[in-house]
């Protein structure tokens, strides 16, 4: 599971929305120097997910919704990206070419797997709230 791009503009979505303000998706956009048409689609999967929540109307705009020490890294990566795995090979409909033909398991692939494993745990040992502020929770 690794930080993308998405993941990092999540939550710097979230730091502005964590001071409790209403803000329209173009102040977060501005307020966190993000593209515009990539924001909306960031809102629309953390809405999604529970963190936010978009109200609509004149006075409209997005306010989060989660409380930020219960959600985790991992949680927020997971509602962010597709496939948010170290490697390729990870994913469940990959098809390994060399399994198959050497028909043996790929130690590779197993050492990989025992590093996304702990990725995962310390990923969802973290609160968003820990991440964003580093304070302690």
């Amino acid at each position: 599971m690794l930080i993308t791009r998405e993941t990092d503009y999540a939550l710097r979505i979230l730091r502005s929305l964590a001071q409790g303000s209403c803000l329209t998706v173009g102040e977060l956009a501005e307020k966190e120097t993000l593209p515009l048409k990539f924001t909306y689609k960031i809102i629309k999967k953390l809405e999604k997910a529970g963190i936010i929540r978009i109200i609509r109307g004149v006075n409209g705009g997005c306010q989060l919704e989660a409380d930020l020490h219960e959600v985790s890294l991992y949680d927020l990566v997971g509602a962010v990206e597709t496939n948010a795995r170290l490697a390729a090979c990870m994913n469940a409909d990959y098809q390994c070419e060399w399994r198959d033909k050497s028909g043996t398991p790929c130690n590779v692939h197993a050492q990989l797997v025992r590093v996304q494993q702990a990725i995962d745990r310390e990923f969802r040992s973290r609160s968003l709230y820990w991440i964003l502020f580093g304070e302690k929770e």
